[in-house]
């Protein structure tokens, strides 16, 4: 790839992700898209062993230093890279997310023939987490919170849906542990994990949903948020995002550290009526601020402005 990636007929060479990054050995002005610095704040949690640890900041820091400019998904991320790495915020370039269209209001959302199959009851209130199973997204904490906030009897009826591929994960993942977790506090009947969604089981699935949690220790953006809130889903999460910044009323935000936060939130929405409908219509709106338009008219800006260094 460095090889052929290094032909003299390229003038701008794009790597959308730190994995994909290779050395170029050419004129060509190079871009590289950082979208987080989870890996370096929290390694023992994103990368398996010490070698894997040397081997991202090595290729990292090459890439960095390759780097005519770096595009990162939000102003969150971007002071995150700045500060960590000692960039200049001017090298920094932010191109943001979006929901894709297909996450939207149903109007009469039913669960589809595959998702009953799956177990998710026909009657019920469902609270979904949606991602990866890294030690980092702090699933262990929303498992033990869901937990004791379903021992109470108004709130005997929830089920705790978390969507995302779990037997073939990509990334360093915590799915045994939590697995481990769920048999020893005996809640698996209480949880579903129901694998990939594609996208027309999960927009019914958010639809019908009375929350979505994120509650990771840190995110670049937090694309299922906004997907949740496109849906009319209210959102609980992450203060170590932008999430704030880009959903404002649309989601209550918790520190991630403190399980009390996470089922304090919870309380608040599965005992308010009012709450749900007013953040579900601010995050309808927020959500449909943000589109891919805007994003490819940010990036092109990034092209002829490191086309003319």
């Amino acid at each position: 790839m460095s090889q052929k990636l290094s032909a003299s007929e390229f003038d701008i060479v794009l790597f959308p992700t730190v994995y994909s990054y290779v050395p170029v050995l050419s004129r060509a002005k190079k871009i590289l898209m950082i979208h987080d610095i989870i890996p370096e704040k929290y390694p023992e949690l994103t990368l398996p062993n010490r070698k894997a640890h040397l081997f991202w900041n090595l290729k990292s820091a090459l890439g960095r230093s390759q780097a005519n400019a770096i595009v990162t998904v939000s102003d969150y991320s971007r002071r995150c890279i700045a500060d960590h790495f000692g960039i200049s915020p001017q090298k920094i370039h932010v191109v943001g997310e979006a929901s894709d269209p297909v996450f939207r209001l149903l109007e009469q959302p039913r669960l589809s023939p595959y998702l009953t199959s799956l177990g998710l009851p026909t009657e019920g209130r469902f609270i979904v987490y949606v991602g990866g199973f890294g030690p980092h997204k702090n699933l262990d904490s929303l498992v033990s919170t869901f937990t004791k906030f379903s021992t109470q009897e108004e709130f005997s009826d929830i089920l705790l849906v978390m969507v995302g591929e779990y037997q073939q994960e990509v990334f360093y993942s915590s799915y045994t542990a939590l697995k481990k977790q769920i048999e020893d506090l005996g809640i698996a009947h209480r949880l579903i994990f129901t694998g990939y969604l594609p996208d027309e089981e999960l927009v019914i699935l958010l639809n019908l949903a009375e929350v979505l949690v994120l509650p990771s220790l840190m995110e670049g953006f937090g694309l299922p948020a906004i997907e949740a809130a496109a849906s009319g889903c209210p959102v609980i999460a992450t203060q170590e995002s932008p999430l704030q910044a880009l959903l404002g009323d649309g989601g209550i935000y918790i520190n991630p550290t403190q399980p009390s936060e996470i089922e304090a939130a919870l309380h608040r929405i599965f005992t308010s009526q009012g709450l749900r409908l007013q953040m579900r219509e601010a995050g309808l709106q927020a959500a449909h601020a943000l589109s891919w338009d805007t994003a490819a008219r940010q990036m092109i800006g990034v092209f002829h402005q490191v086309a003319s260094i």
